[in-house]
């Protein structure tokens, strides 16, 4: 039986840590970026709402798509979790994107 068809422990145990962890890393700052980046857009463009949060989650799917394409189609390959880990948003790059969105947009539109 050949190692890429085995169960998904075998497949596991194939993965070097210290690269999962560090392709981890990336992955986490990446999103990071972009959602403040995303929440930075929303607040100059004055968005509000429920197209706010659409501009988030297009953001977050161009952004997984971006990794998809870098890391050739085959996301499981460098990340435990594979394609959902890359559209996972998380809970804490909401948060910031939340945080920076509301920012920019007291910033921006003080006098409105």
């Amino acid at each position: 039986m050949s190692a890429t068809a085995a169960s998904p422990e075998a497949a596991a145990q194939l993965l070097f840590p210290p690269n999962v962890q560090y392709n981890n890393s990336r992955l986490y700052t990446i999103k990071f970026l972009s959602s403040c980046f995303a929440g930075a857009v929303a607040g100059i463009l004055g968005l509000e709402n429920a197209l706010g949060f659409a501009l988030f989650i297009c953001s977050t799917l161009f952004t997984a798509g971006c990794v998809f394409v870098k890391c050739q189609s085959r996301p499981a390959k460098y990340v435990p979790g594979g394609w959902w880990e890359l559209v996972n948003p998380g809970q804490e790059n909401i948060f910031s994107f939340v945080l920076v969105w509301t920012l920019f947009y007291g910033i921006v539109h003080v006098y409105d």
